[in-house]
């Protein structure tokens, strides 16, 4: 067995040596020692003779406070160990080799003024490497080296606090500290360290707002409602919210034609208008106005009032007024049916300076390009030059000059409202391409159709679908009228082939409820398609017939006979008809009686 204590220690920063022996070592020279573990060869040594260990290297406890080694006696000549391997310690002993550091700083806190004394600011922590288990090497003590006596440091929490009482940031707003950290309790010999703190003094509302004059300022009496007559300064030596001001006026505005708010951004107090000026009325005023902070403190209300009061003088410039409709916005209406030189209605203007100057009239034409309407200069009385269409446009929105004698004119906006009557017929609300399958049954609906119509009735509109007199009697499909502006097409027999006939075209009457009432006949085309057994067309037929639902070949030949002969008439034959079915039609009978052809031209365009 060695003989050697299993925990060795070593002071760092010193060299050392201890020694271990064998009980088999009889001092003959047939022993040798080995060493190995943490550090063997690199930091430790050991006399393979007499077993002493030294350290080759200055320890740090630091960097690594213990080494693990194994020592073993070998014998010399074989090699062989002579007895088991023993394992010992070696501790590195502390010495004040560290001082303390701050690893947080440099810092910076913030302190309302005006804080009582003792007010906590900001904790400074500084740590030390050495060993706190091991004397006073890690025992930190803090004091303050800069910044008395308006801070102060606890020894032992490194909490920095106010010192002073009523430190006022308007005075000073920011101080430097510095703070030192000593160990072995800050005694003599001990290691220091330092750091600094940056202590900025944050606002409270202690400055009341004061006004430092009275004020007078001129505005135009031309001045619109809403302007900036005047902006007042007022001084407060706080910031941010502790400076942001209230104000109003107290006295000197009876009628409420000022009214003061505070620029967000500078707290001037800016007087605004609220009504328009009259130089006539009155030429000046005088009001008192008082500003308040917004954010009181009530800790500092004995500094107080924190409220100021000052005189403004606001003196009214004259200026020539221009003259002043009645309605700076007119409404008329006017029929689209109004012939030329309609009266549509009066403009009237005054001066409303005290010379009461003659005004004329006059149109801004680049408000009236077309030149749609015409204005009397003397009296006002606007009337049509033009006749109106509301479905080109529905609202003419013109400008009024109104001028005096010395050249100043005002502008009044006009709005002339077209009002309807019914002069457009109705129409397909789309155009309809419908299909039909070969395979359709007697009574299915193949189409649902509405309209449309250009004109805007007061009640809505309200359309009546019916088949045209020469197609109500065929045989392939009818209308129904569903009373909700829709008409559903709906077929009358079965067995429809394409071999015979691909393409139906079924005139649709559509009639309005005007007053007279309008109608106009709409083609629909129906396609006649192979379909699937779900009923979506496969294949349709490209040909067309001209003329209506179920035309024969023979029909086709004398209507293109008579179109021909129409053409080479001087003057076309028809028939014009009055009232809700006005028409021109030519009429043509074809050899089978359950067969009506017709061909229809601009069959309910009203007359104008």
């Amino acid at each position: 067995m060695f003989e050697a204590n299993p925990i060795q220690h070593i002071t760092e920063y010193h060299s050392s040596y201890f020694q271990l022996h064998s009980d088999v070592d009889k001092g003959e020279g047939q022993v040798k020692y080995v060493l190995n573990g943490q550090g063997a060869t690199s930091i430790f040594t050991i006399d393979e003779n007499t077993g002493d260990i030294h350290a080759t290297k200055r320890l740090d406890r630091e960097e690594q406070a213990y080494y693990t080694l194994r020592a073993q006696a070998r014998n010399r000549e074989n090699n062989l160990p002579v007895e088991p391997e023993s394992e010992f310690v070696i501790k590195v002993q502390d010495i004040n080799d560290n001082e303390p550091k701050f690893l947080d700083g440099p810092y910076s806190a913030r302190v309302p003024e005006m804080s009582p004394v003792g007010t906590s600011v900001v904790t400074v922590v500084a740590t030390d490497a050495d060993d706190p288990t091991y004397g006073n090497s890690a025992r930190v003590i803090y004091s303050i080296l800069e910044g008395q006596p308006y801070f102060s440091v606890e020894p032992k929490t490194g909490v920095v606090k106010t010192a002073l009482p009523n430190m006022d940031r308007e005075a000073r707003d920011q101080y430097r500290l510095v703070i030192q950290a000593k160990d072995m309790v800050g005694q003599m010999g001990g290691l220091s360290g330092t750091t600094s703190v940056m202590v900025t003094l944050t606002d409270v509302n202690d400055n009341p707002p004061h006004f430092s004059q009275s004020y007078q300022f001129s505005m135009s009496e031309s001045l619109p409602v809403a302007s900036v007559v005047a902006k007042i300064k007022t001084l407060d030596s706080d910031v941010g919210p502790n400076a942001e001001m209230e104000y109003r006026i107290v006295d000197g505005d009876s009628l409420r034609l000022f009214r003061i708010t505070p620029d967000r951004d500078t707290q001037e107090g800016l007087i605004t208008l609220q009504k328009g000026l009259d130089f006539e009325t009155k030429s000046s005023y005088t009001l008192r106005v008082e500003v308040s902070n917004r954010n009181i403190d009530l800790r500092f209300l004995s500094l107080g009032p924190f409220s100021d009061t000052a005189t403004v003088r606001l003196i009214v410039e004259n200026v020539d007024e221009p003259p002043v409709f009645s309605l700076p916005l007119s409404k008329m209406l006017i029929s689209e049916a109004a012939k030329v030189g309609t009266t549509i209605g009066t403009v009237s203007a005054h001066d409303p300076d005290s010379t009461n100057s003659p005004i004329r009239y006059s149109i801004d034409r680049n408000t009236d390009l077309e030149r749609f309407f015409n204005i009397d200069a003397t009296t006002g009385v606007i009337s049509t030059a033009k006749p109106l269409d509301r479905e080109v446009n529905a609202i003419h929105n013109i400008t009024i000059f109104a001028m005096e004698s010395c050249k100043c004119s005002y502008s009044g906006i006009i709005l002339i409202t077209v009002t309807d009557i019914n002069d457009n017929a109705p129409f397909f609300a789309i155009e309809y391409e419908t299909y039909l399958c070969e395979s359709a049954r007697p009574g299915q609906v193949i189409e649902t159709i509405s309209a449309m119509d250009r004109d805007e009735p007061q009640s809505g509109h309200h359309f009546f679908f019916s088949l045209t007199a020469e197609t109500a009697g065929n045989l392939n499909f009818t209308l129904r009228d569903n009373k909700d502006n829709t008409a559903s097409v709906l077929t009358m027999r079965g067995g429809f082939q394409r071999h015979d006939q691909t393409m139906y075209r079924l005139p649709v009457l559509i009639m309005d409820g005007g007053s007279p009432a309008l109608s106009s006949t709409n083609t629909l085309s129906i396609r006649l398609c192979d379909c699937d057994p779900d009923g979506a067309p496969q294949s349709c037929g490209s040909e067309a017939s001209m003329l209506s639902a179920g035309l024969s070949t023979g029909a086709l030949i004398a209507i293109l006979a008579c179109i021909l002969t129409l053409l080479g008439m001087r003057q076309p034959f028809y028939q014009k008809t009055s009232g809700p079915h006005q028409a021109c039609k030519l009429h043509l009978c074809g050899p089978q009686t359950d067969i009506l052809c017709f061909i229809s031209y601009n069959s309910t365009r009203e007359s104008k």
